[in-house]
């Protein structure tokens, strides 16, 4: 059986669905007037429609704007999508920007001269589709990219599959003459196709609204978990955390340590400098420390200069052998971007916890280990002896 579509219909009810996408994203924009992204998405959106309305009027318009303008347009309205896909995902880099620049440049220029000199249809067919499956060819980032989300996958996945039916097309301009790879020539070729950029079309756009959902949500639990100012654990999550380990490691019977610290004289730093450069103090501390702990530590701000890490599986002398060496880092290294030198002093902990373990008691006790510390002079280690960490069960 047959089936024949009416090209021109097609690309109207695509052009139809691209003025409501256009509509919905402009209401959108209007609450997010700081999201860039979005407004990229739209201007190519904006150009892809123009688009869609000059192939549906191809043969009633000069071929100059039905031909030429329309498919320099898409290069540019496509180039702009993929832009706005990889901002979501934080995959836009200033050589992205310089390559889709000078593609389209190359792109257009390259299709003027075939549309001035060389006015085939065969050969416009195949010089369209390299140079599309070349811009779209970043969205590779979307599924081999740092940590992608299944979503991600899943939309770079389609963009992937119309990057291979471009190279089918294209090489089937190019190699068959037997083959018509028109949108507008009635066939198989023409159903399969005219289907596929239907589908790929209204999936990408729903896709576009659904990542920025999920890089909203994601920012929320990022917001909710974490310390805006120095990105470690806020002291809710930690807690959440920390008591599943407990759990877990009083069934497997091995070690937990837990580090109670602050940053020594931090009342003289804000006083002295300003609450601007305590606030780049603890912003340098937590990217020094970060640097000594593994993917499975805990690290917390508790509040003001006060830190705590959990280290599931640290036994006595690995836990002094990280704490020896983040107290001597502030001791060798000098910050240039800070106009003040700080040391911390640390209160330590290891326990093997036991079910009656208590997160609330190993804070107590270690910070007793902190205050000892102090007052054994700062810049100093402390560790909770044997006979005091009945305190903690």
């Amino acid at each position: 059986m047959n089936i024949f579509l009416d090209t021109k219909t097609i690309i109207l009810l695509l052009g139809i669905g691209y003025l409501f996408t256009i509509i919905l994203i402009f209401v959108y924009g209007l609450n997010h007037t700081k999201g860039a992204t979005t407004k990229t998405f739209f201007i190519a959106k904006s150009f892809q429609t123009i688009v869609l309305f000059c192939m549906v009027y191809r043969g009633e318009i000069p071929d100059f704007l039905s031909i030429f303008l329309a498919n320099s347009l898409l290069f540019i309205g496509m180039s702009l999508e993929v832009i706005a896909l990889l901002s979501l995902q934080n995959g836009l880099r200033n050589k992205t920007k310089m390559f889709y620049f000078f593609m389209n440049l190359f792109g257009i220029i390259g299709f003027l001269l075939i549309f001035l000199f060389y006015n085939k249809e065969y050969v416009r067919i195949a010089y369209c589709s390299f140079i599309t499956m070349a811009i779209l060819f970043p969205v590779y980032r979307m599924v081999i990219g740092k940590v992608p989300t299944l979503l991600m996958r899943t939309i770079g996945s389609l963009y992937l599959l119309f990057i291979a039916g471009n190279l089918v097309r294209g090489l089937t301009a190019l190699l068959s003459s037997s083959i018509s790879t028109s949108f507008y020539t009635p066939g198989s070729y023409q159903l399969i196709s005219l289907l596929s950029i239907y589908l790929l079309i209204n999936l990408g756009n729903i896709g576009f609204f659904l990542l920025i959902k999920e890089k909203s949500d994601s920012e929320l639990v990022r917001l909710a978990s974490y310390d805006d100012l120095t990105g470690t654990l806020n002291r809710r999550t930690f807690t959440e955390n920390a008591k599943q380990y407990l759990i877990n490691y009083a069934k497997k019977g091995q070690p937990l340590s837990y580090f109670l610290f602050d940053v020594d004289s931090f009342k003289t730093i804000n006083d002295t400098y300003g609450h601007q450069v305590g606030d780049q103090v603890l912003q340098d501390l937590t990217t020094r420390i970060k640097q000594y702990l593994s993917k499975d530590d805990l690290f917390v701000r508790y509040g003001g200069d006060e830190f705590g890490i959990l280290m599931p599986g640290k036994d006595e002398g690995k836990s002094n052998e990280i704490a020896q060496q983040i107290t001597q880092t502030f001791n060798e290294v000098i910050s240039p971007n800070l106009p003040v030198t700080y040391t911390i002093s640390i209160g330590v902990l290891t326990v093997i916890p036991n079910q009656y373990t208590q997160l609330e008691n190993l804070y107590t006790t270690c910070d007793k280990a902190l205050y000892k510390a102090k007052n054994n002079g700062r810049n100093g280690i402390f560790r909770s002896q044997i006979e005091e960490q009945h305190a903690v069960s």
